[in-house]
């Protein structure tokens, strides 16, 4: 297997602190940098977070931290694209990590594919979603104007993704009301249940982001549980032969399902 396989890892790391998630995937960006495991897409939640990116306006965060401490919600300003968003529980969060060498070197590509997974996903439950020009993410008509189901803030580096999307299915959205959701005055989150009126399978959305990404990305998607990641991880970095290929990777992990 070649360093611009077809193959990508899908990884579902459940609820997760964002500091910690951050810390995996700067782990797999080193890895995939150095060719030793393939593509991988890591799905997740976080407990309340706002995160602020490296563009991002400090005056898009509207509560103090006395506020943010009673509601149990922290703050990171952070490496990634995009301005100022909310995680928590409710949203289903996917950090690719991809070698865009073996896709296409062009980041308006890379984050119109990443919409498309989200508005792909969105219409299997008849709801259209849209790109909405000089905006990043997936937007819906709402009563209330243009709503944002899904927000994206990515990062590269060596052509190497992470970072990624966030798509609110039964996301709080009173959280919002602590920032200026993107830093767009006037415009408000939504999520999947509030457009539907009834519940939504989190667990189902998962899955069918991670198919829509899979056919437009055209990887072949190998899901792989989060233990066995972190000991190949650990193992490829334990390496001293850099030169290893991914199938060193691609053995490890075999080789523990044998």
């Amino acid at each position: 297997m070649d360093q611009h396989s077809t193959t990508c890892w899908v990884v579902d790391a459940a609820l997760i602190p964002y500091d910690a998630a951050c810390e995996l995937q700067r782990r797999l960006v080193e890895a995939r940098k150095a060719g030793t495991i393939p593509d991988v897409l890591l799905f997740c939640e976080h407990p309340h977070v706002i995160t602020l990116g490296r563009n991002g306006k400090s005056e898009h965060l509207l509560a103090g931290n006395r506020l943010l401490a009673q509601m149990n919600v922290d703050f990171r300003s952070t490496d990634r694209g995009g301005d100022i968003t909310y995680h928590g529980p409710g949203q289903v969060v996917g950090y690719p990590i991809l070698d865009l060498t073996g896709h296409c070197r062009d980041v308006r590509w890379y984050v119109e594919q990443l919409e498309e997974t989200m508005i792909r996903a969105s219409a299997d439950y008849g709801v259209r979603a849209n790109r909405v020009q000089g905006w990043h993410g997936i937007w819906v008509e709402t009563p209330a104007g243009e709503g944002k189901l899904g927000a994206i803030g990515v990062h590269l580096s060596r052509w190497v993704t992470s970072h990624g999307f966030a798509y609110n299915v039964s996301t709080d959205l009173r959280y919002f009301d602590l920032i200026v959701p993107c830093g767009i005055s006037g415009r408000r989150a939504t999520s999947l249940e509030r457009l539907l009126a009834r519940s939504v399978d989190k667990a189902e959305v998962r899955d069918r982001l991670e198919s829509y990404f899979g056919e437009v990305f055209q990887r072949d998607l190998v899901r792989v549980p989060l233990g066995e990641l972190e000991r190949v991880i650990r193992s490829v970095e334990a390496s001293a032969e850099r030169s290893e290929s991914i199938s060193m990777a691609t053995e490890i992990l075999n080789g523990s399902r044998a």
